[in-house]
């Protein structure tokens, strides 16, 4: 853990604990200031807070340890708000009738059962909110300033490499910041992966460690490099530097991992990464619903756009263009027009002026635009016509962006695994940086949704799309 994860687990508890005699206080003032809850029985009588001080203290030791023994110090990366909303409501009960039935056995008639009732509703309510709070606000300002980051080197840079960087990518709460990685593959240790850089072979890595910020090290090493896998753990404990090994089944993912049991015996099956047929059935019906949804919507706004298209310059209203879809198929999708007549065969005069990485080609102030196009592309209005694509099946509302066929000639390998699912007017790419991402974390985004994918997922990247289009994140 590094110091500033530290500083910030610190905090995290000081800030729990006051909000716990914070609690005890307010239930204090409510039962006895307020009057809300009449005396029980006799021998119940006004207590000064003082009185409730030593269980104050008390409650807030054994609520802590309760906490820190059920993993909400540090919290597991990875774990949601419901999972720590679980954490605390499971904590402060557990704390709560511990310290309930100790103080009654002790001194029965000096504490107000309402006074513990009031305290444990209060201190799930403001932990809760002070977690939510937390994960909206400062959690995402303190880690882009690095405080409560993890650096790491991720060694090994193949499948199950990729896949890491890739989860890095769709997950920032993962709170990991990648310095990049090695790979005593020739081409794959020179050759940058997106935002990660490619750092050479594993002889690099004591040089590394001295000279980079790491707090960590990843090593995705086949089971096959042992020794080396040793080596590298060695290191990393006479420099102080934690190292974690994923463990290496075939080369595959834990999502694609399925167990089953015979007579106790245990059956590791490989599930396949495309979706079923239920799965496919399942996210047809969401685009269908979804579709209707949206044509009812924006059937105005495209009436709206075709007239100023055809208002504001020559050509047709609608853009047609050949894509890949699903199994490397083609197919033409719509797009409202957004550039002047001949744009594509200007391509190979602007290639200079490309932006983009890898196959992809994109101009952030592209002179073939429109003036209502540049409007359309920075809203992402421009797509609207795919929901004819959705309705022919040829697309789904949330997948990979559909690739013209140039690009697809130019794929690596794992770069064509973002092609085993129909390809989407939004996805998880879009959701998370747009045209501010590189080719390859883009790919990474895709295979982490085919891989992960849920109804939920889908109806999650369908509402983060609304703020993202209307605050036209990295849209150009």
């Amino acid at each position: 853990m590094s110091r500033h994860s530290r500083v910030w687990l610190l905090a995290q508890v000081a800030i729990d604990a006051t909000l716990i005699n914070l609690a005890v206080w307010l239930a204090w003032y409510i039962r006895y200031e307020l009057e809300v809850t009449p005396p029980l029985g006799e021998g119940f009588f006004y207590q000064p807070y003082t009185a409730y001080l030593p269980l104050a203290i008390v409650l807030t030791i054994l609520a802590v340890a309760i906490f820190r023994f059920d993993g909400l110090y540090p919290l597991a990366r990875g774990q949601t708000y419901l999972d720590e909303v679980y954490t605390i409501v499971n904590g402060t009960t557990t704390a709560t009738l511990l310290l309930m039935a100790f103080t009654f056995f002790i001194r029965p008639l000096v504490y107000s059962r309402s006074v513990y009732v009031y305290t444990a509703i209060l201190i799930v309510l403001l932990l809760c909110l002070e977690r939510a709070i937390a994960r909206q606000v400062w959690m995402m300002r303190l880690r882009h300033r690095g405080v409560g980051v993890d650096r790491v080197l991720i060694v090994g840079a193949g499948e199950v490499g990729r896949a890491m960087m890739r989860n890095i990518v769709a997950r920032p709460e993962l709170a990991y910041q990648v310095q990049g990685f090695v790979d005593d593959d020739p081409e794959r240790g020179q050759m940058d992966i997106g935002r990660f850089r490619a750092l050479g072979g594993t002889e690099n890595l004591p040089r590394l460690i001295r000279e980079l910020p790491v707090d960590e090290v990843i090593v995705t090493l086949p089971w096959t490099a042992r020794d080396k896998i040793i080596r590298i753990i060695n290191l990393c404990q006479g420099t102080g530097v934690a190292a974690k090994i994923v463990p290496d089944m075939f080369q595959l993912s834990l999502s694609r991992v399925a167990i089953d049991d015979i007579g106790g015996i245990p059956l590791i099956s490989v599930r396949e990464t495309r979706l079923s047929l239920v799965d496919s059935v399942l996210k047809r019906l969401i685009d269908l619903v979804g579709l209707v949804v949206l044509s009812l919507v924006f059937t105005p706004v495209m009436l709206m756009i075709a007239a100023a298209i055809r208002m504001d310059s020559p050509g047709p209203i609608i853009f047609a263009q050949k894509r890949i879809g699903r199994g490397g198929r083609g197919f033409v999708t719509y797009k409202f027009r957004s550039m002047c007549l001949g744009a594509e065969e200007q391509v190979g005069e602007l290639n200079g002026l490309n932006e983009a990485t890898g196959p992809l080609f994109k101009i952030r102030n592209d002179p073939r635009r429109t003036r209502v196009g540049r409007w359309l592309r920075r809203t992402s209005l421009d797509e609207l016509p795919q929901l004819w694509n959705v309705l022919r099946g040829e697309m789904s509302l949330v997948g990979p962006r559909p690739a013209i066929p140039q690009e697809v000639e130019r794929y690596q390998e794992w770069h064509k695994r973002r092609l085993d699912v129909p390809p989407g007017i939004t996805g998880l790419w879009q959701v998370s940086g747009r045209s501010e991402l590189t080719f390859d974390e883009m790919v990474m985004l895709d295979i982490y949704y085919i891989e992960n994918w849920t109804p939920w997922m889908d109806l999650w990247i369908l509402l983060r799309t609304i703020p993202t289009v209307l605050l036209a994140r990295g849209a150009y």
